[in-house]
């Protein structure tokens, strides 16, 4: 069983940034591809980013690409997730996830391939 604690959301300005982190139990983290998704109040979930377990291959949808970055210290256990130029639109809890990965070097982009899920991170830009 995989634990994952995310932290540093918070509230921001619009064009601000803020960094989230990702810390996992898994002695074996480097197995793991990780994601990053979020829901604001009312959506459904939705797909952030994605890194393969060795950090080589990394993916995003077009409304975060150029603003966001994830990236993963495998030595620490821990993903991140960069967040500048932020918008109101990016209000959400932010949840990382993760997938037990051993076969290839890639990432899945849809929540349900995740196996495991953080407690999620409040994550609110002010206009």
């Amino acid at each position: 069983q995989v634990q994952l604690v995310e932290s540093g959301g918070g509230l921001v300005q619009a064009g601000g940034s803020l960094r989230l982190s990702c810390a996992a139990s898994e002695r074996t983290f480097s197995t793991y591809a990780m994601g990053w998704f979020r829901q604001a109040p009312g959506k459904e979930r939705e797909f952030v980013a994605a890194i393969s377990r060795s950090g080589g291959n990394t993916y995003y949808p077009d409304s975060v690409k150029g603003r966001f970055t994830i990236s993963r210290d495998n030595a620490k256990n821990t993903v991140y997730l960069q967040m500048n130029s932020l918008k109101p639109a990016d209000t959400a809890v932010y949840y990382c996830a993760a997938r037990r990965t051993l076969l290839s070097d890639t990432a899945r982009t849809e929540a349900d391939d995740y196996d495991y899920w953080g407690q999620g991170a409040q994550v609110t830009v002010s206009s």
